[in-house]
């Protein structure tokens, strides 16, 4: 339920997940107007896909940001309405991880400690991948073949990742902070996160190991998917829909974006929302923003 002015009512704060497809796509398609009807506390965005000059301003926030070096592609964005306490890129402080150096030019994660609550927000663009070489059916693809190449690669973060999320995680809370993950991880987890999950089991996100990932960095001790306890044992709520043919109208989609919390901030989530928009000529992005409130 929310208020006319599109927050929610009752005490608490949002924090709102969103891929853009682009910032400045997004904002000719009218996301300046959305951003000032559902005022959220904390927004984090993934894919600017536009160099530092081209981000913009964002009247009432304070933008942390890490636009990356491969133009055109990737960025990551998190907005507060009171300037963090601390703000942390991979730009300014390479991950610790093995294995994670040879992404931190690309824009992908970006961590700030709020000032007025103890909380920190991890906000991830993670890599979209690829099949592994022997599902790959030349003719059946939308992509050239490259032997498993992109799998690999995204295989290789999401092992190294685990590692530095779990160090990022004990950081905040021997700092005294609890700590939310908060992107574009391109990972549906559960048969409910895919409209048609059965053959998704062969499409690149929905892969067994990649769906083991999901399950190894959640647990009651690390970090709980709000989203899936507040919606319940249930299919959706559903995040991205393809630009092509009906699949926005015919709600067939998968959740990919998430926000992971640690378990003292998850048992203070209390509402998700999902901002799909009314018709396809309306989308803002080939994603929708996900909202989740929190209390106080």
């Amino acid at each position: 339920m929310t208020c006319a002015d599109g927050r929610f009512g009752g005490e608490g704060f949002d924090v709102v997940g969103f891929n853009v497809n682009g910032i400045r796509a997004a904002r000719r398609r009218g996301f300046d107007a959305w951003l000032a009807a559902r005022r959220p506390d904390v927004l984090a965005i993934q894919e600017l896909r536009c160099g530092a000059d081209d981000v913009g301003e964002f009247p009432g926030y304070h933008a942390a940001y890490d636009v990356g070096a491969i133009p055109g592609r990737n960025g990551v964005a998190v907005l507060t309405r009171t300037a963090p306490h601390a703000v942390r890129s991979w730009a300014d402080a390479p991950p610790k991880a093995r294995g994670l150096g040879v992404f931190a030019h690309e824009g992908r994660y970006l961590e700030v400690d709020l000032a007025d609550r103890p909380l920190t927000v991890g906000c991830l663009y993670l890599p979209k991948g690829g099949l592994p070489a022997d599902l790959q059916r030349p003719g059946s693809m939308r992509e050239k073949p490259d032997g498993g190449a992109k799998y690999a690669r995204k295989m290789g973060f999401l092992a190294a990742f685990r590692r530095e999320l779990d160090r990022n995680r004990r950081a905040a809370l021997a700092a005294g902070r609890e700590f939310l993950l908060v992107g574009d991880l391109n990972v549906a987890h559960l048969e409910h996160d895919v409209t048609n999950w059965r053959p998704a089991r062969k499409m690149e996100g929905f892969l067994p190991e990649e769906r083991e990932w999901f399950s190894s960095v959640t647990g009651p001790r690390r970090f709980v998917d709000v989203v899936r306890r507040l919606h319940g044992d249930r299919p959706g709520p559903l995040t991205w829909w393809s630009w092509a043919g009906e699949s926005f109208a015919k709600d067939v989609g998968w959740r990919i974006d998430h926000q992971l919390a640690t378990p003292g901030l998850a048992r203070r989530a209390v509402s998700v929302t999902v901002d799909k928009e009314p018709s396809a000529d309306q989308r803002l992005s080939d994603h929708a923003p996900l909202i989740v409130r929190y209390a106080d």
